[in-house]
C-alpha cells in the first residue's frame, strides 16, 4: 500500500468515486489507500458534496506551504505525549475541525472544541489555548461562550483558582438535551403561529405539522441522550476505573 501524500491522479479517482456513490472503503480499495486517509482527504475538503480534485490539491499545497513558512519563523510544532506522530495529529486535528464545521460550527468554535477534544486532560485555560492555536484572547472567549451555549464545553476552576475550559463524557448528554430544549422553543412559537394564522388554513397547518415533527424529534431526542448516557456511562473505561 503506497505512502506519502496524495497525488493529483488520486484525488481524481477519489473525486469519480464520489460521484459514482462509492462508500469510502471501496474507494480505498481502488485508490490502494487506507480508508481513514481518503475518509480525511473528503472530510477536509468540502465533504462528500463538496469535494473536488482540483481545489483539493490546491488546498493541500496551501497548508504546505503555511507549514514551511512557520517552520522559518522558529514555529515548532507542539510536543506529542505517548510516542504519537506529530504530523499524523496534527492532520488529525484539521480533519476533526473540518467534520465540526460541516456540521454547522464556525471555524473558531470548531477549532477550540478540536483542541479540547485532543488534550488528554480534556481541559485547557484560556492562555494555553490562545498559545496552541495562536489566536486572540478575545477569540477564545467568544468561541468559549458560543460552545458552552451550546453545551459541548463546560467551566471549571483548577487549584490555583484559574478557569479551565472543560470537555467529558457528559458533554454530548448535554448538548443533545440543549438541543431538544431549543426545538421546544420553536415549537411553541410555531403552535402560537396556528392560532394567529389559523388552524383551518395552508399556512396554519404547515406550522402545526412542523411543530408535531419538532416534537416527535425533540422527545426522542432527550429520550436516547438519557439511555445513552444510563449505558455509556457504565461502561466507559473512566467509569470502569473510578468504580474499581
Amino acid at each position: 500500500m503506497p505512502g506519502g501524500r496524495l497525488t493529483q491522479q488520486e484525488r481524481q479517482q477519489i473525486a469519480q468515486g464520489l460521484a459514482d456513490g462509492l462508500a469510502y472503503a471501496e474507494i480505498a480499495r481502488r485508490v490502494d489507500r487506507p480508508t481513514s486517509t481518503i475518509t480525511r482527504e473528503v472530510m477536509r475538503n468540502g465533504g462528500p458534496t463538496g469535494y473536488r480534485a482540483d481545489l483539493a490539491q490546491r488546498a493541500t499545497e496551501r497548508r504546505a506551504h503555511r507549514r514551511r513558512a512557520a517552520s522559518s519563523r522558529g514555529r515548532e510544532p507542539v510536543a506529542q505525549p505517548h510516542g504519537r506522530d506529530a504530523e499524523a495529529v496534527r492532520e488529525f486535528e484539521e480533519t476533526f475541525t473540518t467534520v465540526f464545521i460541516t456540521t454547522g460550527l464556525p471555524k473558531m468554535m470548531a477549532r477550540v472544541l478540536t483542541c479540547l477534544y485532543t488534550t488528554d486532560s480534556g481541559s485547557l485555560t484560556a492562555s494555553e489555548l490562545v498559545r496552541r492555536l495562536q489566536v486572540s484572547p478575545a477569540s477564545v472567549s467568544k468561541a468559549i461562550t458560543f460552545l458552552e451555549e451550546q453545551g459541548l464545553v463546560r467551566r471549571e476552576r483548577d487549584e490555583r483558582r484559574r478557569e479551565r475550559y472543560v470537555v467529558d463524557d457528559d458533554v454530548w448528554y448535554q448538548s443533545m438535551i440543549a438541543s431538544a430544549r431549543g426545538l421546544l422553543q420553536i415549537i411553541d412559537v410555531a403552535r402560537e403561529g396556528v392560532g394567529v394564522l389559523g388552524a383551518d388554513t395552508e399556512a396554519g397547518a404547515r406550522l402545526e405539522a412542523a411543530a408535531r415533527f419538532l416534537d416527535f424529534v425533540s422527545e426522542s431526542t432527550a429520550r436516547a441522550a438519557e439511555q445513552a448516557r444510563e449505558v455509556l456511562h457504565v461502561t466507559t473505561p473512566s467509569a470502569k476505573a473510578a468504580g474499581s
